[in-house]
């Protein structure tokens, strides 16, 4: 493996930990977003991240795609809210601010020591590079 390869693995953590962080903070913003009972609630976004080349040394990681949590959502009694039923209930999206919290703390974490490791290889070829002007 060489200094690019690891700067282009790191590249691809960087790019799959923002779309995760992105996804999270989407959830975070819409976590009070109401709907009328008859409506779908705004449904939980995840990313699904998967490997590239799995133990060959040249691949990373890539956002395989989106999933979508339950359209379900919770019912709220709420008779004063302008979308609320003829019972007085509406619906929340089903998620949970605490999950929410850890999962862009992991994502985080991941971003940076991405990051990390995209500073360390850069070092690494610049200390080389100064090898060969000796």
């Amino acid at each position: 493996m060489s200094t690019f390869d690891a700067l282009r693995i790191a590249g691809s953590g960087l790019y799959s930990h923002r779309r995760w962080m992105d996804a999270v903070s989407d959830n975070i913003a819409n976590i009070n977003t109401v709907k009328a009972p008859g409506e779908d609630a705004f449904q939980e976004r995840m990313i699904v991240a998967e490997a590239v080349d799995y133990g060959s040394g040249q691949g990373g990681v890539r956002v395989a795609g989106t999933a979508f949590g339950s359209a379900e959502g919770r019912m709220v009694y709420e008779p004063t809210h302008p979308l609320a039923d003829a019972d007085g209930y509406v619906k929340y999206p089903d998620i949970d601010l605490g999950d929410q919290m850890t999962q862009l703390l992991m994502a985080q974490r991941g971003y940076q020591a991405s990051i990390a490791t995209i500073e360390r290889a850069t070092n690494a070829y610049q200390s080389a590079l100064q090898l060969g002007k000796g």
